[in-house]
């Protein structure tokens, strides 16, 4: 009889065995398709990479514009189809993981208290003991070491899949937190073509005008930290003075009214965000539009005050920004050397350290004058810069 219940108990490991192998081949050939779709997805993606450096490279027109925005949607719209494939994937192996983990913990819970009884009861001394036939106590001692072996294996298995189910579920939330990002990334792109087309009405005078007002912008900025500018004293202002005001509207290398504040010491500028202070109320039109939040990080954590009365709209940050890898500035330069920002209740513009003042101006393309002013703090090597602005 103990033979017979060993004999039964095994085969049901048996059975469990062979029926969680039925649904692992399942998933295989769920995860070969997925994979076979993932290797297509980036061959594709590929591709578009190197169809984008090509028109990179190429000459800078309205109509290039517009083919690499096309050809950066449409990898952007790959890179989301292979997240959603890696998730698709990877859920998949999550739900298998729950069944598993079920169906593992389950049968290992029913059958550690029947081994557990069988082995109290057929212990070998006992067992040879009370046994009338030898063969047959051999025999069952054997299927029931075989049961124990099996449960061993079990555990070890639970355990695994216990650890891979908590790894697997931090992978699928970071996937969906990056397809979330690349969602972001594809609507300021397409927020970025329609804003440039409505700029230009799809007119290639009008496109090589903007490229010609940001080059000139950069040029002429680049030659004011350089040293170039044409400056005259003016003398020791304190903080919180006026030193000028804001030019309104568009001016002849601004596309736009704004300051474009500079924190520098010698060559080397610093993002003014580490100085000025926190806790100001503003606008962050610095991504598609304002308020989209897909633009720059607005994060000012110094102790300065800021150089335009509240409240700010802020339209470009410090450093590789929003701008320079969405719209046609990109092709003038990479790096953005101050902020963008500009008031939307005054023109005044202060001084936000005390110091000595400089008003400066540099002529650059097309015999456009930037205007400027700079002070030279007195508690530092530090001076500022504000520019495009009247005095």
């Amino acid at each position: 009889m103990k033979r017979v219940l060993c004999i039964l108990l095994f085969a049901a490991v048996l059975l469990f065995f062979q029926k969680s192998a039925f649904v692992v081949n399942k998933l295989d050939v769920f995860a070969q398709t997925t994979e076979e779709n993932l290797i297509k997805l980036e061959s594709e993606i590929k591709v578009y990479e190197a169809e984008i450096a090509k028109l990179k490279s190429q000459a800078a027109t309205l109509s290039n514009q517009v083919a690499q925005y096309d050809a950066q949607i449409r990898l952007t719209s790959l890179k989301i189809s292979e997240t959603e494939e890696k998730i698709l994937l990877l859920g998949g192996r999550i739900d298998q993981l729950e069944v598993s983990l079920n169906s593992l913990t389950n049968a290992f819970a029913s059958r550690v208290v029947q081994t557990y009884k069988m082995s109290r009861l057929n212990e070998p001394l006992l067992f040879l003991i009370s046994s009338t036939d030898l063969s047959d106590a051999v025999s069952s001692y054997h299927y029931l070491q075989r049961i124990q072996e099996a449960d061993r294996d079990l555990l070890i298995r639970l355990e695994k899949a216990q650890l891979t189910y908590k790894e697997e579920r931090v992978d699928q939330e970071e996937l969906q937190g990056q397809l979330e990002d690349q969602k972001s990334v594809l609507g300021a792109q397409k927020a970025a073509k329609a804003n440039l087309l409505t700029l230009t009405r799809n007119d290639e005078k009008k496109y090589q005008s903007l490229l010609a007002v940001a080059r000139s912008e950069f040029e002429a900025i680049q030659a004011i930290i350089a040293g170039k500018g044409v400056e005259e004293t003016v003398g020791h202002v304190t903080e919180g003075a006026k030193i000028a005001s804001v030019i309104s509207g568009p001016s002849c290398n601004s596309s736009g009214e704004h300051v474009h504040f500079i924190v520098r010491e010698g060559d080397t500028t610093y993002n003014p965000f580490s100085y000025l202070k926190p806790g100001v109320d503003f606008e962050n039109c610095s991504g598609s539009s304002c308020g989209s939040g897909d633009g720059d990080s607005f994060s000012p954590s110094g102790s300065w005050e800021w150089p335009i009365y509240p409240k700010i709209k802020f339209s470009q940050g410090y450093g590789s920004t929003w701008a320079v890898a969405h719209t046609w500035v990109g092709s003038i330069y990479q790096f953005h050397n101050g902020i963008d920002i500009d008031s939307l209740s005054s023109s005044d513009l202060k001084a936000v350290k005390s110091g000595t003042l400089y008003r400066g101006s540099y002529v650059g393309y097309n015999g456009c004058n930037l205007r400027y002013v700079r002070v030279d703090h007195d508690d530092s090597n530090l001076d500022t810069l504000y520019l495009h602005i009247n005095y």
